[in-house]
């Protein structure tokens, strides 16, 4: 029923599937955002549950709609080309994280030994703006890896596994966009000039990079399984070295562990109601 839905109205071409994609996850990241215009002051047991959530949504999700089926559908059970990719896209993330890492751990002062310094490591005079900018970069970056998934979901022409995801996705980027809001009013940017800002920002980086995704495994198919291991591993990346340690540094650990099992719990009912 959904899936023909959604064929009726958005038709068969996988491109016009991964600008939907990107538009939709896009929008539910504009809409975490806007939270904090009546959640105005979210406790952090709140934000860890919320991230918590978060983190077990993404983790379900790459492995029900991107590592399994990549292995047994598009790899003709090989895993190696799944294997290879998920090996790159930690490796992708690991090397960017050089740069612009930790976004969360940037605006709440709490730095780990391998983060960025600001006055450091961009060309920057003004150390606060140096701050923001490279917050802004790192939330950019992480970004990323949920667009392409959504792309290539769309690009392999399987609706049954690409509308949970982008759905999972997109459920996943309310309590991002949240926390991440939170996070940039606490360094001191306008509530409001923000919320607008973190919409156009998440739909200029997931759009395109949808669009890219669905775009690149139509045109070259034997990309598909290196594609959906290399978005599913820079998601678990993010999972383990940002989302995790962040709900685990306040004393809520019992809360964040309890949403990521929530999150899983959302997204394993999703892929199997929707498939």
């Amino acid at each position: 029923m959904v899936i023909e839905t959604f064929t009726r109205l958005f038709g068969t071409d996988p491109l016009i599937h991964g600008v939907v994609g990107g538009i939709v996850i896009a929008t539910f990241n504009l809409f975490g955002a806007s939270l904090v215009f009546v959640w105005r002051d979210p406790s952090e047991r709140s934000l860890d549950g919320a991230l918590g959530f978060a983190a077990g949504v993404m983790l379900a999700a790459s492995f029900t709609s991107l590592i399994i089926p990549g292995i047994e559908t598009y790899a003709n059970g090989d895993p190696i080309p799944v294997l290879l990719g998920v090996a790159l896209g930690a490796l992708f993330l690991d090397r960017a994280d050089s740069l612009v890492p930790h976004a969360h751990y940037l605006v709440s002062g709490r730095r780990r030994p391998d983060a960025a310094s600001p006055g450091r490591d961009l060309p920057v005079d003004d150390e606060r703006f140096a701050g923001v900018v490279l917050f802004v970069l790192a939330i950019t970056l992480h970004n990323m890896p949920e667009g392409l998934a959504v792309g290539v979901g769309f690009g392999s022409g399987d609706l049954a596994t690409a509308i949970p995801l982008m759905l999972a996705i997109g459920i996943q980027n309310v309590p991002e966009g949240l926390a991440v809001s939170v996070a940039a009013i606490n360094a001191g940017l306008d509530r409001r000039t923000y919320a607008v800002f973190a919409g156009i920002r998440s739909g200029v980086v997931e759009i395109p990079l949808a669009i890219l995704g669905a775009y690149a495994v139509g045109a070259v198919s034997s990309l598909l399984p290196y594609a959906m291991g290399f978005a599913a591993g820079a998601m678990l990346f993010v999972i383990s070295d940002e989302i995790v340690p962040e709900t685990h540094t306040r004393g809520n650990e019992r809360v964040a562990t309890l949403g990521t099992l929530a999150g899983v719990i959302v997204m394993l009912y999703l892929d199997i109601a929707l498939a």
